[in-house]
């Protein structure tokens, strides 16, 4: 895509105001007077006419007009610095951001203490090219990271079905082979079912209500889907749920957020290791609803500032140790479904002392 080309333009933004206010000045500034009188010097009886009369009058009409002309042509100019010239310089960024260039920005119009509305405009502006620079940069990440999160299983998967063709292989490793193979796949399967999920919250704007349920029966049922997981490693699970918490927030987006905070803290804690989940409802302040917080603590090793910062965008996994054991989409799913429920998710978290994360939302 070409830039468009402004130079045909810079005379067109007020021609139309200035005649108008050039036949405006001429009506006002007595020159239908001065006309009127001229005329009736040259047509009066006799066509008569008086030499001071007429020179005067037409000494006074080229004062008008002269007069008249003048203030047009320094409105013109002044309008043309101040305005006209700063909202072409920000026409030439708004098409130069349409073809592509995040890196260009409207410089500040006036000093600060004489910035007006164009300088908020060119602020608000470069704000704008700032977030579509971020979008960009986060959409060409993200297509690099799924290529790179798909392209290793497959070839994990190509690698051992190559490796069972062969035809002197035992029993064993056939099977092990197969397992390998079967896990990837699953490992797969896991990657693709999250990036259609979160691609469904992200283009998703309406939810369907549903019958007001036991929260904490839910998330009950959640914590026994992973039973197996937490008694292979020995955790000692802390249940503080409080009874009698009703809600009618869609229980499948809910789940998302139960799902992986547990999840998570399963996988980071050590065997042997505590974690703690909990459920209540805080009264809200005066006048709004009470709040219901969701939280899960653990034993792990925690978190950096740096980590700590970005736990919740797509594909970051801090913890290069376990990035064979998820995708960094987890956290990510939640942060949208906090964003689609108007809730409030965050993470407590130090170096060496676990971590916390938390959800909540009105009842």
């Amino acid at each position: 895509m070409k830039e468009k080309k402004y130079d045909n333009f810079k005379n067109r933004f007020t021609r139309n105001l200035f005649w108008g206010i050039l036949g405006v000045l001429l009506l006002t500034s007595g020159i239908n007077v001065g006309m009127i009188v001229f005329i009736q010097e040259i047509s009066g009886p006799g066509i008569q006419t008086s030499g001071p009369g007429i020179l005067y009058t037409v000494i006074t009409l080229i004062y008008w007009f002269l007069a008249s002309f003048f203030i047009v042509w320094k409105i013109r100019d002044k309008m043309y610095k101040i305005y006209e010239i700063p909202l072409m310089k920000i026409s030439k960024t708004i098409n130069m951001v349409a073809c592509g260039d995040f890196k260009v920005r409207v410089d500040s119009i006036n000093p600060p203490e004489k910035q007006d509305y164009l300088d908020n405009m060119a602020k608000d502006l470069n704000h704008m090219i700032e977030e579509l620079n971020g979008i960009e940069t986060l959409r060409t990440d993200f297509i690099s990271v799924v290529s790179h999160e798909l392209k290793t299983p497959l070839a994990i998967i190509q690698n051992y079905a190559r490796m069972l063709q062969e035809s002197d292989l035992s029993e064993e490793e056939r099977l092990r082979y197969v397992n390998a193979v079967s896990a990837t796949c699953e490992r797969l399967t896991f990657l693709v079912s999250n990036i259609l999920k979160l691609n469904k919250l992200e283009n998703q704007h309406i939810f369907t209500k549903v019958m007001p349920y036991d929260l904490g029966e839910a998330i009950r049922m959640s914590i026994l889907g992973f039973e197996t997981v937490w008694c292979d490693k020995n955790i000692n699970l802390e249940i503080d749920i409080e009874d009698g918490i009703i809600t009618d927030t869609d229980n499948e987006l809910l789940s998302l957020v139960w799902n992986n905070f547990i999840s998570n803290a399963i996988k980071f804690t050590p065997e042997g290791g505590k974690i703690h989940v909990s459920l209540k409802k805080t009264e809200g302040k005066t006048g709004k609803s009470p709040l219901i917080e969701f939280a899960v603590s653990d034993c792990g090793p925690g978190m950096d500032d740096f980590t700590r910062k970005h736990v919740f965008e797509k594909f970051f996994q801090g913890d290069n140790t376990n990035s064979s054991h998820g995708n960094g989409l987890g956290l990510a799913l939640a942060a949208r479904v906090a964003t689609i429920c108007n809730a409030r998710i965050g993470v407590q978290s130090e170096l060496g002392k676990g971590s916390r994360f938390f959800f909540q939302f009105s009842s």
